[in-house]
């Protein structure tokens, strides 16, 4: 006993001898004095004064003499500070509490009254980067375990978790030790404080925002985790009435929003997706529900944030989860009224009262509801049509063009765009449309067109046309394009439609269709618009009168479909485009007229897109561009590696899917419409391509034999007059492959010969023009000898008049004039 008084005296004076604060040396020391300490609590109660007054002490800034000692002291002084979550292993309320105030100190750091003589308090951080270098918080975390039954000794750990876990590296630390799951057990425990919700609450969106929200999603899916948010969420529900209550409630609703998107969270089996359903839907639809009994909403901000996060709810819970769970899912918004409640505010904005919600949180509920609605409406398309929801969507979109007066606020992320008018009403209705008649439903879409929908919407898209024309907007283009869209599946399978459709709304495409293609490049959506708009000029070539009458408008937009076709991820659409529109005959006459850069033609084009996808698709040619591979002549290299796979007959093999995974069948199909004779602006090096591409279906048939030869081997072995048909039918398409190199080589030779004639040509002209060069020369040269050597000039005076002479007629005629050909007094040799 005495040696213990000794002891306990010593501590004294140790903590009085450090009262300033530890010095980065002795602190190693001071922590293995702690630890000695811890050891005696067990046993005597005296011990725990001087622990606490030594953590204590820990709290305060460390001492260092030189700047370099806050890295040369790093190692030793990160093990301490570990330590002291180890010390929470000692069975005592005040040495606990103690250590969590003094981690809390880490935070709030003040400078001790009197500095030690030759030493300065380290960096305000200093103990905060040491925390985290020694993993304190992963070792407080697994010491919530020992606070598990006192409730105040784990309220001042959650407020040290909170402290802690402002930072990443403490955030992954916590992580690891499963923070998440063992804070949400802890949720429903009881405190009349409030505090236990509170903090680990925050410590929750502490680590969503500073770590893997996946892996912390996780953590918090089991049942257990699940059903403890459960309860504090009624709990805050029913009985939070104050302004703090409300918010910490809706807090922990989009916690419980993130794990909900888990599919392997439990959410229908705790009950808490059942829960959170009736509570969207139970202010739009009366049902007695004993769930809500006592509850009351009021209009309060607080309030409507829940009102937004649970029509979000409804929204993930429509997304694409697992088939089991996602009939459960659709069971439960059937039963509980989803539809209906979401279809209460499809009506026109309706004038708020004195206890309601304010005119711009009534229209952001009324988007965010009809938002919602295009993802619910397909999964319960009965629904819809029991609720007459088309019917309300139509009248709803009449009124959205009408001319009532409305003054959207256009404050929310759904209103974007539709401040001071009814856009983003029109916007979201149109992709309810949009997604119901994207199913291809007979229901849905007879009973969309027995109201006039086509004529109607016919319409709206003339009124967002004329709006467009005023200002460039990517939500009137979306509108545009949406209705488009529409159109074009309700009158897909209709040939009445089709023609109602035609005969109304073919005058109305042709803008779209002659757009300035520098528009597509500002981002805004007009390729989107584009194509929908190609989309239902489809519908019109089933009626020649129509198609041919806007023919000569669309030919003006030819020249930009074929510039396009230079870009791989618009490429194959506009081939298809290209290939449909070729039924007419004098979509053939336009295209063969068509000419571009450097006099380019459109056979020449497409014959260059056919080599380019080749060499993409590592298909085996020689330099020339001939047939390398008689045997296999248009397999990619990526056929070649593939292995022989017996396949049912319901599946296609490789050859087949590879027809549909590149553009050479389009290209075919549309040098097929546009014939292979006589095809303007090509060069040797086409025909040679022209050849294969010629042969492209014969190859192609090759091809599929050549699968069916290989199948039958590896399964059975044909009899004697099978194999020699099967023979006979490999080498059909080999000795095809032979004639086209054959005519491939005799294009070359030709292309050849050609050039060589033309050479010799060119020879002769330069051969022309050297001898004609010769001549001037020598002239020139003969010209100046005269000009300065007289015998020379006399020569040619001499050679002149022989010439003269010899030109003179032989037989002479009585009484006839002789002329002279001198010049008499010329006195110049010019």
């Amino acid at each position: 006993s005495n040696l213990e008084e000794e002891q306990l005296k010593v501590l004294k004076k140790v903590v009085k001898h450090f009262e300033n604060g530890i010095p980065l040396k002795d602190l190693a020391q001071i922590i293995d004095i702690l630890n000695l300490c811890a050891e005696k609590v067990n046993e005597q109660e005296a011990f725990i004064e001087p622990v606490c007054e030594l953590i204590k002490l820990c709290g305060l800034p460390f001492q260092k003499k030189k700047l370099s000692d806050e890295v040369s002291y790093s190692v030793p002084v990160s093990k301490s500070i570990a330590q002291l979550g180890y010390l929470m292993r000692v069975p005592s309320s005040q040495v606990r509490i103690q250590i969590c105030k003094c981690i809390i100190s880490f935070y709030k750091m003040e400078l001790p009254r009197k500095l030690l003589s030759g030493y300065q308090p380290t960096s305000a951080n200093y103990k905060i980067q040491m925390a985290e270098l020694g993993g304190l918080a992963e070792t407080l975390v697994l010491s919530l375990a020992l606070v598990e039954n006192q409730l105040t000794e784990k309220l001042w750990v959650l407020k040290a978790l909170q402290h802690l876990s402002s930072s990443g590296v403490n955030c992954r630390l916590m992580m690891k030790a499963q923070a998440a799951s063992r804070l949400c057990l802890y949720l429903n425990g009881v405190d009349p404080s409030g505090q236990l919700v509170f903090r680990s609450s925050e410590i929750l969106w502490n680590l969503l925002e500073n770590t893997s929200k996946e892996e912390i999603v996780n953590q918090l899916s089991s049942l257990e985790c699940v059903h403890a948010l459960k309860e504090v969420f009624v709990d805050l529900l029913i009985h939070g009435f104050r302004h703090y209550d409300r918010q910490l409630r809706n807090d922990l609703l989009v916690i419980a929003t993130l794990v909900a998107e888990n599919p392997a969270a439990p959410m229908t089996e705790s009950g808490f997706t059942t829960l959170l359903i009736v509570l969207a839907t139970f202010t739009e639809v009366k049902v007695p529900n004993p769930l809500l009994k006592g509850l009351k909403l009021t209009f309060s901000y607080e309030d409507f944030e829940l009102k937004k996060l649970l029509f979000n709810i409804i929204g993930i819970l429509s997304k694409d989860p697992p088939v089991s769970l996602c009939l459960l899912n659709l069971q439960l918004l059937s039963e509980n009224d989803v539809m209906p409640a979401l279809l209460y505010y499809v009506k026109p904005h309706r004038t708020p009262g004195f206890h309601d919600w304010s005119a711009a949180q009534y229209e952001e509920l009324q988007l965010h509801a009809i938002a919602i609605l295009a993802s619910v409406a397909p999964l319960l398309v009965d629904k819809y049509l029991s609720c007459q929801a088309s019917t309300l969507l139509l009248v709803f979109l009449e009124w959205c063009v009408g001319q009532d007066p409305f003054f959207g606020q256009g404050n929310s992320f759904h209103g974007t765009g539709g401040r001071g008018n009814k856009l983003a009403q029109m916007r979201y209705s149109l992709r309810v449309l949009r997604s119901v008649v994207s199913l291809y439903d007979d229901n849905v879409n007879l009973n969309l067109c027995d109201q006039g929908a086509i004529s109607q919407l016919l319409d709206i898209l003339k009124y967002a046309a004329n709006k467009s024309k005023e200002k460039d907007d990517a939500i009137l283009l979306e509108i545009q394009a949406d209705i488009l869209f529409i159109l074009s599946a309700l009158c897909e399978n209709d040939v009445h439609r089709k023609e109602l459709f035609s005969y109304e709304g073919v005058d109305m495409l042709i803008p779209f269709i002659q757009m300035d293609p520098k528009k597509l490049y500002r981002g805004l959506g007009h390729n989107r618009l584009l194509f929908s708009a190609l989309d239902c000029l489809w519908l019109v070539k089933y009626f020649s009168s129509i198609f041919s009458s806007i023919l000569e408008q669309l030919k003006l937009f030819f020249p930009f479909l074929f510039t396009k076709l230079k870009q791989k991820n618009l490429c194959n659409l506009i081939l298809g485009i290209l290939v449909e529109f070729c039924d007419n005959p004098k979509t053939t006459f336009h295209i063969n007229t068509w000419r571009g850069e450097k006099d380019q033609t459109a056979a020449n084009l497409l014959i260059q897109l056919w080599r380019q996808e080749e060499l993409d698709l590592g298909v085996k040619r020689d330099r020339y561009g001939r047939i390398a591979d008689v045997k296999r002549p248009i397999v990619s290299s990526f056929q070649k590696q593939q292995e022989v796979i017996p396949m049912p007959a319901n599946c296609p093999s490789f050859a087949i899917m590879e027809i549909s995974e590149n553009i050479r069948a389009k290209l075919y199909s549309l040098l097929c419409k546009l014939g292979f004779e006589n095809l303007p602006g090509l060069s040797a090096k086409d025909f040679v391509t022209l050849a294969i591409i010629r042969r492209y279906i014969d190859f192609k048939v090759g091809e599929v034999w050549s699968e069916v030869c290989a199948e039958l081997k590896e399964e059975f072995r044909p009899i004697a007059s099978d194999e020699e048909a099967l023979k006979v039918i490999s080498e059909v398409p080999e000795n095809i492959g032979r004639m086209v190199a054959a005519l491939q080589t005799e294009a070359l030779e030709s292309q050849h010969h050609q050039e060589i004639q033309e050479e010799e040509k060119t020879y002769t002209r330069i051969q022309a023009v050297h001898k004609q060069r010769e001549m001037v020369n020598k002239s020139w040269e003969n010209f100046l000898a005269r000009t300065s050597n007289y015998e020379a000039l006399k020569k040619a005076k001499r050679l002149q008049e022989k010439s003269i002479e010899a030109s003179r007629s032989k037989s002479k005629t009585q009484n006839e004039a002789v002329l002279s050909t001198d010049i008499k007094g010329l006195n110049t040799t010019v």
